[in-house]
């Protein structure tokens, strides 16, 4: 917990109900409403609008003269696996045994107590996407969780989320230092479309009819299962990649096998933003806030989200925590506002649709009834730096308080 924060006396009922009334409430999907009203009936919306009648019993929250929005979403971290503060003991996102890592799950390396989540929710990140690092060309399976929780089996919202892989500088550089094959750009595709093959004969082998063959039947393979998950696009292909050429080279594996692709990082995206619109392929952009610390960032730009959304590609904006520390997701959502960005844009690219790329958009991203609790009380409009989170409420349930006096941050105990 944050030094000198406390925890809040709240009850142990996983879902609460309350009504948030009279702030400036802006769903995401729908129009703003000044002075609206959510109401949240045990843990989950049941109404936005204006002129709500509140029943009895239900907590009131008076949120006149501020802006109140869904919990932010940041689909591309790596909170609780690569731990705050920790060094060495603390950096679990690359297992470096061999190249391909399609069977492992970053769920089962991150730690719920990680002080970046605090760090998060203090920021109005409710959710966040985990992955592994980029030092494999498979780098194993992502995770869509909340930020709050004791376990993280009580903070999942879908496991696996997608599947992490990279192409560019960094399994190039980490492999090569290791003597592992591949340790080139040509090598890293070949070892992913290797990799890809072998799950499509497993899964052809898979679905053969066990009274025509005169053998046993194969023995499980989960690498070649996690990659079928692929193939059959039940998760999404989370491809690392900064450098133009590589993003085409992305594109090009994707046709091949078919799967669902989405671009993460895409620092020169814009540079073929009309192919990437073409693919229908999302981008989630991110980290901006860095300096060019390689080779392949050298042409980013804070100017790429605006350049894409004109280009007609959907993107979400990510931190890349802890590149860029997770609270500051609405910050580089601002400046790319500054750099073109439209702001209903910029605020899509932060809550609906990382949760359509995570596949979660049925329970978070918006203000809709049937969905989640997940709501944020802020200060003022999110945009402007001087605004803060003041309260912030996971399935109902209150996790935050801003202390103006102990200027701290207080949470709930999970």
């Amino acid at each position: 917990m944050t030094e000198g924060a406390v925890a809040l006396t709240l009850d142990d009922r996983s879902g609460r109900s309350i009504a948030i009334t009279g702030g400036y409430v802006v769903p995401v999907e729908g129009e703003p409403i000044d002075g609206g009203t959510v109401l949240i009936i045990d843990g989950r919306i049941a109404e936005v609008g204006p002129g709500i009648q509140v029943p009895p019993g239900v907590e009131v929250i008076d949120a006149g003269g501020r802006w109140v929005l869904p919990g932010l979403i940041d689909a591309h971290t790596h909170l609780g696996a690569r731990e705050e503060g920790e060094g060495w003991a603390g950096h679990d996102t690359n297992e470096l045994t061999g190249p391909i890592q399609a069977q492992v799950r970053v769920l089962d390396a991150i730690n719920p107590a990680d002080e970046g989540f605090r760090d998060a929710i203090g920021g109005g990140v409710l959710t966040a996407g985990i992955t592994p690092g980029s030092g494999n060309p498979v780098g194993g399976q992502t995770v869509a969780m909340h930020t709050w929780g004791r376990t993280v089996d009580d903070m999942v919202l879908r496991s696996p989320a997608g599947m992490k892989s990279a192409l560019g500088e960094n399994p190039k550089r980490v492999l090569g230092e290791r003597r592992v094959n591949p340790s080139s750009r040509l090598g890293t595709a070949a070892a992913i479309r290797a990799a890809l093959v072998d799950a499509v004969n497993y899964l052809e082998k898979s679905r053969e009819d066990p009274s025509e063959r005169d053998r046993v039947p194969p023995p499980r393979d989960l690498k070649l299962e996690a990659l079928g998950r692929v193939l059959r696009r039940e998760i999404p292909w989370r491809q690392h990649c900064h450098r133009a050429d590589d993003i085409a080279t992305a594109l090009r594996l994707a046709a091949e096998f078919g799967y669902d692709l989405v671009i993460d990082h895409g620092t020169e995206a814009y540079l073929i933003a009309d192919k990437i619109a073409a693919a229908g392929v999302p981008v989630v952009t991110g980290p901006l806030i860095t300096a060019r610390s390689k080779v392949e960032l050298r042409n980013r730009t804070m100017a790429n989200p605006g350049l894409l959304a004109a280009a007609g590609v959907t993107i979400s904006i990510a931190t890349d925590h802890p590149v860029v520390p997770v609270h500051l997701l609405i910050v580089q959502a601002a400046l790319a506002v500054r750099e073109g960005l439209d702001r209903e844009t910029a605020l899509r690219a932060v809550t609906i649709n990382p949760a359509r790329i995570m596949r979660v958009d049925d329970r978070i991203g918006s203000l809709v009834p049937g969905k989640d609790g997940d709501v944020v009380l802020w200060s003022g409009d999110p945009f402007d730096v001087m605004s803060r989170v003041e309260q912030a409420w996971i399935g109902g349930r209150e996790v935050y308080r801003y202390d103006y006096t102990a200027r701290s941050g207080v949470f709930a105990a999970p």
